[in-house]
């Protein structure tokens, strides 16, 4: 092991924004680094035991999309839905590894993936929503590992 640390802040919930911890934790962790993910606000979503993420263009003018649509149109009823369904499908075809599937490896990489207590209070959550793997911690569990930490990265 390199002895290098890597401490993430996961803030986002949809799914374009899921993969970016993930793919960083598991391949530092592959490098040897020790990494530690905190989890907070809508990036407890990726901590659920389903995943049901979306993802939309609504405010991402940077999204590829295979032809023009209005942003009027992105507002109708079933477009975030079918804006999801498209981007798994490319995913699938360009052959993206599943989001569940990459956030395993990290728990065998041995990613330590920590739930911000107060969001858990916050939101509402039960323990038993989210993945058994994970720890619970504040702003402090979090700084305590950053604070030693070679990288640090705000998703």
């Amino acid at each position: 092991m390199s002895g290098k640390k890597l401490a993430i802040i996961a803030t986002k919930g949809s799914l374009d924004l899921a993969y970016p911890p993930f793919i960083l934790g598991s391949t530092a962790a592959a490098l040897g680094y020790e990494v530690q993910i905190f989890f907070t606000f809508y990036g407890l979503q990726l901590l659920k035991k389903e995943l049901n993420l979306q993802v939309t263009s609504i405010g991402n003018p940077a999204m590829p999309m295979p032809f023009p649509v209005p942003v009027m149109l992105q507002t109708l009823p079933g477009m975030q839905s079918m804006m999801t369904r498209m981007m798994k499908n490319k995913m699938k075809k360009k052959g993206v590894v599943d989001l569940a599937e990459l956030r395993d490896l990290c728990i065998e990489a041995e990613v330590k993936m920590i739930a911000c207590q107060m969001t858990v209070d916050l939101f509402d959550f039960k323990r038993s929503d989210l993945l058994s793997t994970c720890e619970y911690g504040g702003a402090a569990t979090f700084f305590e590992f950053a604070g030693e930490a070679d990288v640090n990265l705000f998703i």
